[in-house]
């Protein structure tokens, strides 16, 4: 099968549960800044470097798979506002090209990875499969736009495909430019760790372990044309997540950090929320993974991988 994205942070965590399921796994990565071929150490399973708006990349990758599941994208919502063109181009122009090349090649089924920030800002509750998308940032929109060209291409080509959309994501091997190995990193240096605004937006922590569970169970239980959800039920608003990090960084190193304020991020959405009983019915899947255990195993991981890691980076 044909894992783009691999080499990233859901990616790579992907590839593991699917080869330790018996899955033959190709990696399709254009090893930018929050893809790296270390993510995969450990892996069986190959990796091919491209572009996946690249066609002759594309079709040369799939060549000989029989499932596809799409995990690359540009993610991280603050770099959407200053290059809403370079999300448009990977997340919306490179599904295209990979949904037609998947056509192309006659694949037999074609999972895209999408997020709940589609369905825009949640007030109250939680919103399920069918609810309309209303995005509120370039990057949501861009997902948006991906997840319409995959209904399009399933009706007009008959591409059996399907759709998991997550929540906030976090755990080993994920880029610092995301909150938590963000504060982590923050808090082993003794801070201040930085919070957008008042801290009152609220998101949904999924552990990156269980997100990969529930993506190949999607795979395992396949169902043409299913959107699943998968949450955590794990919500926060940022201030006590972060003081959470803060707390478990210090019971590491016996130094508490302080945390520090900066301006709202432009165009906040304050709350997001996946309803996803169905889900968890039709793919007897829920988290293993508590919040409190996940992020103590992030910071173990920051403190012993990551840093070292990201320091090559420069």
């Amino acid at each position: 099968m044909l894992l783009t994205g691999g080499a990233g942070f859901i990616g790579s965590q992907l590839a593991r549960e699917l080869v330790a399921r018996g899955r033959v796994v190709r990696v399709l990565d254009a090893l930018t800044y929050a893809g790296r071929a270390a993510h995969l150490s450990g892996v069986d399973c190959e990796l091919v470097v491209g572009d996946i708006t690249d066609p002759a990349a594309v079709a040369a990758a799939l060549d000989g798979c029989g499932d596809v599941v799409h995990a690359a994208a540009e993610s991280h919502v603050e770099r959407s506002l200053t290059d809403p063109g370079g999300f448009v181009r990977t997340n919306v122009e490179g599904t295209r090209v990979l949904l037609q090349a998947a056509v192309d090649a006659g694949v037999r089924r074609f999972l895209h990875l999408s997020t709940d920030e589609v369905l825009g800002e949640v007030a109250e509750g939680a919103l399920g499969p069918d609810a309309p998308t209303r995005p509120g940032n370039p990057y949501a929109a861009s997902k948006a736009g991906a997840e319409a060209l995959v209904h399009a291409w399933r009706k007009t080509h008959g591409l059996s495909a399907a759709m998991v959309r997550l929540v906030n994501c976090y755990g080993p091997r994920q880029h610092p430019e995301k909150a938590v190995p963000w504060w982590i990193r923050d808090a082993l240096a003794g801070g201040p760790v930085p919070v957008q605004g008042r801290g009152t937006a609220a998101r949904d922590w999924l552990f990156v372990e269980d997100a990969a569970r529930g993506l190949a169970q999607a795979l395992d239980c396949w169902q043409d044309g299913a959107i699943w959800h998968l949450a955590a039920h794990a919500q926060r608003p940022n201030l006590a997540l972060c003081r959470a990090v803060v707390e478990l960084v210090a019971a590491r190193t016996g130094r508490t950090a302080d945390i520090g304020f900066l301006p709202e991020r432009q165009g906040q959405d304050i709350r997001y929320a996946l309803d996803d009983a169905a889900t968890r019915r039709a793919l007897s899947w829920a988290p293993r993974v508590s919040l409190q255990d996940g992020l103590a195993r992030t910071v173990a991981w920051v403190a012993d991988e990551g840093l070292a890691l990201w320091a090559e980076e420069g």
